[in-house]
């Protein structure tokens, strides 16, 4: 066969296999950070969304990734956060009226979230992450102003002007209505927040006894893991299952609901933007 014959077919073949392979990549998995995706294997492979679905944000690429509750990615998407930088809110912001709230404190805290469908002002009914610092999942609001530009800001290829809300995280409206809603409107799920500045580790202390886990694992062909001599080394001489129980995750919060069965003075809850 002519050898110029030959080379095409080649490089036909090479050009298949790629966008067969393409084809093979999920886009949450394509573009996904490293950080969301280490979350995303933690959470697979602890169960910690306890079989219930779950959504994790990522801040500095301005993304959102979705789960049903055996961990089957739901979709990808932009979203908007936060004005500020920051994973911590401040104190009583909760309490606060939108006026009230300056611009370092619009920020979008960090941590894991059980997140429950719940009433805000005007008898909405919205996601809520964390209820008592008034922190919402939701499609941008009708009452938003055009000179934020929010659906530009959305929609945009870089994730540096996403950052424009109070602290909600404003989500597509389609997504919100078709996979959001009817996912979560049960019983609720998980909303895992990456942070801006903390260590990830800080955020979700657990990662570190998946860390362990791993090492351990690998090591010695399965022989446990010996502790280090030196008595300074206190958090080595832990074995992982111990250091498990020993651990608080701080970024554990109260459940949404509970807080809005407790009756307190900031039910109805400013959440618009």
């Amino acid at each position: 066969m002519n050898p110029f014959i030959l080379a095409l077919a080649g490089l036909a073949s090479v050009a298949a296999d790629g966008q067969q392979q393409a084809a093979a990549t999920p886009p949450e998995a394509a573009d996904a950070s490293a950080a969301s995706t280490r979350v995303a294997d933690w959470i697979a492979a602890s169960g910690d969304n306890r079989a219930l679905p779950y959504i994790i944000v990522d801040k500095a690429n301005a993304s959102l990734r979705m789960f049903d509750a055996k961990g089957k990615p739901l979709g990808t998407v932009p979203v908007l956060i936060g004005v500020a930088v920051g994973d911590e809110a401040s104190p009583g912001i909760g309490s606060k009226n939108l006026a009230e709230i300056g611009p370092a404190e619009k920020t979008t805290p960090a941590g894991r979230f059980l997140a429950r469908f719940g009433l805000a002002v005007g008898k909405e009914r919205v996601l809520w992450v964390d209820y008592a610092t008034s922190v919402a999942l939701h499609p941008i609001p009708k009452t938003a102003s055009a000179k934020e530009r929010r659906r530009q800001r959305m929609l945009s290829p870089t994730a540096d002007d996403n950052r424009i809300t109070f602290g909600c995280i404003n989500v597509p409206a389609a997504f919100y209505s078709k996979t959001v809603r009817p996912v979560f409107q049960r019983k609720g799920g998980y909303v895992y927040v990456l942070p801006d500045t903390k260590p990830i580790e800080d955020v979700f202390p657990r990662l570190r006894v998946e860390a362990l886990r791993a090492a351990g694992s690998g090591a010695s062909a399965g022989r446990p893991l010996r502790p280090p001599a030196c008595p300074q080394c206190s958090l080595a001489m832990f074995s992982p299952s111990s250091l498990a129980r020993s651990l608080t995750d701080s970024s554990l919060r109260v459940s949404a609901l509970a807080i809005a069965r407790s009756g307190m003075p900031f039910l109805a809850r400013v959440w618009s933007f």
